[in-house]
């Protein structure tokens, strides 16, 4: 659930926001002086601001420069009952995402909200693929199958040749994607992502291609999609089996071509875009619910990379890497591991994969209140089988966080096998969204496949 912090001296108007918002399914929290928007800010993370302008005391624009000055990353939408274009500009100008004239309309409020929270999610795919792309994020392992993982990447990575890449959630489908693009001519060049699985269905096409001011409702500056933005480099599909027919057939014209229009638009747009897509279904079978033709036109290299219980003899080396990277990006003594705790991570399934190893080590690094990591600092490890003494297990956690940690990882892997791993299934019968359950699926590392044996 996204968080919005109003920030206005006019209690009604918070009060109406705080209505329409909590309604559209938002987190609303409330300040009326700049001075307890800033308060506020230490108390928590909003995903965006609303911000009056003419407030007594500290004003609108001195709260965005004092976010300024600090380093603040929240994006903020002006509002403001002086609206002209001298103060737009100047808002836009101190760092605002936008600007909104009182008295509100919700219709364009909410479209604003929407599309300032999507630049915010660019910004942060970009930095992490950015990161990703470092030469500090390597794909560590020498088993068979990762050997096989880099002698792909070492040959398919110079060509502009599409590749699909398959594995479950977890197995490093990003790291892959950057290092494939990195072996490239196109280094130098965008790295793009788009999280098929997370886009609205009526949002995909705009996403993709991007849209003319004013070609629907809400549409009131002109967008640039994830193509152009790619156009030179490489564009990262990811979990594309979860997007829409629709989408797909737009995509396949796309990829064919190497051109599009953007949306309300009459300009064919044409672009020199790598494509490598992922995902963690079996798109080849005709009940996939995947266009078959699509399939063959992006499976022309295809790479699969194994989950982390087929690489037994990576793990050690894993849990030692991710421990000296860690401590260097959290400035933390880096643990050791006790011999009797290994043994217990080498015997675990993994189901979440390298994001579930790595957090786990992020995890004990943080908690840990010894030097060596001994079995007794280990979590309730996810997608473990049900035990007699789960009760003691959830009633020995150290606080309410780690409970509530716990106790949300059991009942979802529950309902996730339940529903037979069908993610859409489950997020229904949840009453959730489907992305908010990608989210908690990631968090955990749950599993989305049933165990083999």
């Amino acid at each position: 659930m996204k968080t919005v912090l109003i920030v206005d001296d006019e209690a009604a108007i918070r009060e109406t926001l705080d209505q329409i918002l909590a309604y559209e399914g938002y987190a609303v929290r409330t300040a009326a002086t700049g001075a307890e928007a800033l308060a506020e800010l230490e108390r928590l993370a909003p995903d965006v601001l609303l911000l009056d302008i003419k407030m007594p005391g500290m004003d609108g624009f001195e709260v965005l420069q004092r976010l300024k000055a600090a380093g603040h990353s929240v994006p903020v939408i002006v509002i403001s009952g002086h609206g002209t274009i001298e103060t737009a500009v100047e808002a836009v100008k101190a760092g605002a995402y936008d600007f909104l004239e009182k008295p509100l309309e919700r219709s364009r409020l909410l479209v604003t909200l929407a599309n300032c929270l999507e630049h915010r999610k660019v910004v942060q795919d970009r930095s992490y693929l950015a990161a990703q792309a470092g030469a500090d994020s390597p794909l560590v392992g020498e088993s068979r199958g990762m050997r096989e993982v880099k002698a792909f990447i070492e040959k398919v990575g110079r060509t502009d040749a599409t590749v699909l890449i398959t594995g479950e959630n977890g197995t490093g489908k990003g790291l892959v994607v950057a290092a494939l693009h990195r072996a490239s001519a196109r280094r130098d060049r965008p790295l793009v992502e788009v999280n098929c699985a997370a886009i609205p269905k009526e949002l995909v096409e705009s996403e993709l291609f991007g849209h003319e001011r004013g070609s629907f409702t809400g549409a009131d500056r002109q967008r640039i999609g994830r193509f152009e933005q790619a156009d030179g480099g490489t564009l990262f599909l990811d979990e594309i089996g979860d997007m829409n027919e629709e989408a797909q057939a737009k995509v396949l014209k796309a990829v064919d071509e190497g051109r599009f229009q953007r949306v309300g638009g009459h300009e064919t747009r044409s672009v020199d875009v790598r494509i490598i897509a992922a995902t963690n279904r079996d798109l080849s079978q005709p009940d996939s619910g995947f266009r078959q033709d699509l399939f063959f036109r992006l499976n022309v290299l295809a790479i699969h990379l194994p989950p982390l219980r087929e690489r037994g003899q990576d793990i050690e080396r894993l849990l030692e890497w991710c421990m000296a990277d860690m401590s260097r990006r959290l400035k933390a003594r880096p643990r050791r591991y006790a011999l009797e705790t290994l043994a217990i991570l080498r015997r675990h399934s993994w189901p979440g994969n390298v994001r579930e190893l790595r957090n786990l080590v992020e995890r004990l690094l943080i908690l840990a209140p010894e030097e060596v990591i001994r079995p007794a600092d280990l979590p309730a490890l996810p997608g473990a089988a049900p035990t007699a003494d789960r009760e003691a297990s959830l009633l020995a956690c150290r606080d309410f966080q780690e409970f509530k940690d716990r106790s949300e990882t059991i009942f979802l892997q529950h309902k996730l096998r339940e529903n037979m791993y069908n993610v859409s299934r489950t997020a229904e019968s949840l009453g959730m969204q489907r992305s908010n359950l990608y989210k908690k699926i990631t968090k955990y590392g749950l599993r989305t496949q049933p165990e083999l044996d």
